[in-house]
């Protein structure tokens, strides 16, 4: 059982038992050594990402002041993370300023956006530099400080916003025995391509699945989809 991590209360460790009893969602347990492992590449990942993270604020410093670009370097936004514990992950802001109050002033951008999974192929709020950015996965480095501080894990389902959460129902607290993830199933298996409800099946797959060596294997599968296929937007 979970109870190593030292991020896990008794109370957490009976609640977890109580889910794997009930039997909703397939959930494979993670063992002391298999949580120490994890926890490890995760710090040293981070370690990594947060350096190229602090050099690419050193190349985006003066795009940032110019242009559609203008305006703050970060994007923060609420998420949910394990057992619901609310915390902010930090972006490269890709969008034009104010972009969510752009979205819903218009109604009709906003209903094609939540029924493509709240994404847009073609989203007017991006900018150029956005574009790039997304492109090879950029924007996402500052969420390696929320996996070095240990809100986030670097494999994992992705953290959820508020207007995800039900999308899962009554499986939504199998999603929140894991620390949602930098990368993981869903991202690796089609990311925009592939929109709920069916991005909540493959979110929760990776409970059933999930390992060190599996782990591991996602995080190679990753690169390779930054480095190769791009298939993000």
């Amino acid at each position: 059982m979970e109870n190593s991590s030292g991020d896990i209360t008794h109370s957490h460790i009976y609640y977890v038992q109580e889910l794997l009893d009930l039997g909703l969602v397939e959930v494979r347990p993670l063992s002391r050594g298999e949580l120490l492992v994890k926890r490890c590449i995760d710090i040293l990942g981070s370690l990594i990402g947060c350096f190229l993270c602090l050099l690419f604020m050193l190349i985006l410093f003066i795009p940032y002041k110019i242009g559609d670009n203008r305006g703050p370097m970060f994007y923060r936004q609420k998420r949910y993370g394990r057992f619901g514990k609310i915390f902010y992950i930090y972006k490269f802001r890709t969008m034009l300023v104010d972009a969510e109050k752009y979205l819903h002033k218009n109604k009709e951008l906003f209903e094609k956006y939540q029924r493509n999974g709240n994404k847009l192929k073609k989203d007017p709020r991006v900018t150029g530099l956005g574009q790039f950015l997304r492109r090879f996965s950029i924007d996402e480095l500052p969420q390696f400080f929320n996996v070095l501080l240990g809100d986030m894990s670097l494999i994992g389902p992705r953290p959820i916003i508020e207007i995800e959460l039900e999308e899962y129902g009554e499986r939504l607290l199998y999603l929140e025995i894991a620390k949602p993830g930098l990368s993981g199933y869903w991202t690796t298996h089609g990311r925009s391509k592939v929109c709920f409800p069916e991005r909540a099946n493959m979110e929760l797959e990776y409970l059933k699945l999930r390992s060190t060596r599996y782990d591991i294997s996602l995080i190679f599968l990753t690169l390779k989809q930054i480095l190769i296929e791009r298939d993000t937007y």
